[in-house]
């Protein structure tokens, strides 16, 4: 008979190790929530470096939030002995690894937590006790398929594919607050683009043709459109609204992600990139068009009914 991975208790202390990228750690809160409903009385927390916090803040299955602090205490070398210790401190009963790297095995093993759960990947099948036979046929479906696995694998119970994005009502309120100073909103569709993506042009549309988009839009409507980015999308931002003149409001690098997802909320319609922001509009129920370039959308595309998705002639064909 298999033994039971964990019992549920107040004692119970139970370690997520959150995926890297912002649209993947969009992908994994249905693995939290059921977590939190396998798990009701067990105090929760999850590991993750600094810049994906914001797509786990506010979010009420969760009790902590532990910071990968990779860039000061726990930058590589004895950074991760310093990081292993930390967790260690805390006594974890259980860790579940949606990152798949060596390190994330690594730190569960020196942190001596008792349960070790994650895929059979990178070399990892020793560090774990719960090491889960990665199915090749969960490589040919979404992502979000892809992260429950490692909790059926594990015998728990899922929870169904509804992503979670929680905003907070500082955050909820500084959206209407900027869209009321710049006279958007008021009866007219709130609109925004996202013109920017990692991982070099081959994942962007052109910005002549987002500057079109947007001058088309705001003369349809009588508005303007937000323009949505990090701090390296500035320059872009810019470029379009030069474009495109009169019809932008550059907000690429002029708020942090919880904001950045507050605005997305509130907007009507969201053209974006293959991007993390395109996987949090889904998780908001935002409507929107992503435009999918070189990757596999089977894998990455929006998990939501309010979204249209363009797949461009560079894409590659699924493998």
């Amino acid at each position: 008979m298999k033994r039971i991975l964990l019992e549920d208790s107040p004692r119970a202390r139970i370690l997520i190790r959150a995926a890297n990228w912002i649209g993947d750690a969009v992908m994994t809160t249905p693995v939290v929530r059921a977590l939190r409903k396998n798990y009701p009385q067990a105090h929760i927390t999850i590991l993750a470096k600094p810049w994906v916090i914001p797509v786990y803040e506010n979010n009420p299955y969760l009790d902590e939030i532990m910071v990968y602090d990779n860039g000061g205490r726990h930058t590589r070398g004895m950074g991760t002995l310093r990081l292993a210790r930390d967790i260690r401190d805390r006594g974890f009963d259980l860790a579940i690894l949606m990152q798949n790297a060596f390190e994330a095995a690594l730190l569960a093993f020196l942190a001596k937590i008792p349960e070790r759960v994650g895929y059979n990947t990178d070399a990892r099948t020793l560090l774990l006790n719960r090491s889960i036979r990665l199915d090749p046929a969960l490589k040919k479906k979404h992502l979000i398929d892809y992260y429950i696995g490692i909790l059926e694998g594990a015998g728990l119970k899922p929870d169904g594919r509804t992503q979670d994005l929680f905003i907070s009502d500082r955050d909820s309120h500084f959206a209407e607050q900027l869209l009321h100073e710049k006279g958007l909103g008021r009866g007219k569709p709130v609109m925004g683009i996202n013109p920017g993506a990692t991982g070099g042009t081959a994942k962007r549309w052109f910005p002549e043709r987002y500057a079109e988009l947007c001058g088309l839009l705001a003369s349809r409507y009588q508005t303007k459109i937000l323009v949505f980015g990090g701090p390296a999308d500035h320059d872009l931002g810019e470029r379009i609204s030069a474009l495109a003149p009169g019809a932008c409001v550059n907000m690429a690098g002029q708020t942090g992600l919880a904001r950045a997802f507050a605005l997305i909320n509130a907007c009507d319609l969201f053209v974006t990139n293959d991007s993390g922001l395109m996987h949090a509009a889904a998780a908001l129920g935002t409507h929107q068009v992503a435009l999918i370039g070189s990757t596999d959308p089977v894998a990455t595309a929006p998990s939501s009914d309010r979204s249209v998705r363009s797949g461009l002639r560079c894409r590659a064909a699924p493998v």
